[in-house]
This record gives C-alpha cells, structure tokens and sequence, in this order.
C-alpha cells in the first residue's frame, strides 16, 4: 500500500499496519467497536438473565426465607421465654405462699405443744403445790398435837412443883381451853 492509500484507508494506520496511537479513539474502527460492545453487552445480559440472575434470586428468597424462619422462631421463643418466666414466677410465689403456710403451721403446732406442756406444768405445779399444802397441813396438825402434848407435860410439870396433884382430863380440859384462844 501506497502512503497514500494509506491516508486514504484511515488515519490509525501506519505505513507497516500497526495502529497509530490509540486504537479506541479511532475514528474509523468506531463503529465497529459499538456493534462488539453491543454483542458483548448483550450476550453478557443473556448469560445474567438466565444463569446469574436466578441463581441470585435463589439465594435471596432462601435469605429471605430463613430470615422469615428465624424471626418467627425468635418469636415463638420470646413467647415460651415470656410464659417460663410466668410460670417460674408463679411457681416462686405458690412457693412462699406455702412456706410462709408452713411457718404458720409450724408456729401453731409449736405453740401447741408450749401450750400443752405448760398446762402438764401448771398441773404438776398445782398437784405438788397440794400435796406440799397437805403436808404442811399435817406437820401443823401434828405441830399442834406436839404442842398440846408438851403443854399438858409442862402443866403437869408446873403443878406437881408447886405441890399439887392434877388428873389429866383436867389438865387436858384446861390446855384445851387455852388452844382455843
């Protein structure tokens, strides 16, 4: 080719036919250039339409799916958490209900058992505190008996110094009166 020829062909062209500059600015392979990019553009559309595309959409309606699993999952475990700890705090308060029953009856029978031994105490006290009354009543009646017996001894003690002679039932009549008051 001719340099002229060459001029004439394009300017992007060198004398040997390599490309002068840039090839993508040439003016002259423009055109071309658009109709492969076309072609490339739209094969590569085709091959996201159908291949990438729904491989993508796959993956987000399973996100999308687990993610709907998932919260409602959470839901209905936030739920049971909400009704456990219902329960559990019924359950605590049935619990001190029944312990505090249980203090109650326990205190109660407690107080019972104070109650019956104090009365088996009172009772004790009371039966010795007769039988010691009893006792005493018996150490005086024999105090007094003791008395009375001395009394006539000494009376009749007093009478025979003084010289005299005194029967019993007189001594006896006389300390009798005396005793009385």
């Amino acid at each position: 080719m001719s340099p002229l020829e060459l001029e004439e062909a394009g300017k992007c062209i060198d004398a040997h036919g390599g490309a002068i500059g840039m090839p993508q600015l040439c003016v002259d392979w423009m055109g071309n250039q658009i109709f492969w990019l076309l072609v490339a553009l739209v094969v590569i559309f085709f091959v996201l339409k159908r291949v990438a595309l729904p491989r993508i959409a796959a993956i987000l309606a399973e996100r999308q799916g687990t993610i709907t699993n998932d919260i409602a999952a959470a839901e209905d475990l936030r739920a049971r958490a909400v009704e456990a700890e219902e329960a559990y705090n019924k359950a605590l308060a049935d619990a001190r209900s029944d312990a505090q029953n249980i203090v109650a009856q326990t205190k109660a029978e407690i107080k019972a058992e104070l109650d019956e031994a104090m009365a088996k105490a009172d009772a004790e006290i009371a039966a010795r505190s007769a039988e010691g009354e009893k006792k005493i009543a018996e150490i005086r009646a024999n105090a007094l008996e003791s008395v009375k017996d001395v009394a006539k001894d000494t009376a009749e003690a007093i009478v025979a110094a003084m010289g005299g002679k005194a029967d019993g039932k007189t001594i006896d009549a006389a300390v009798a009166s005396r005793m009385k008051g």
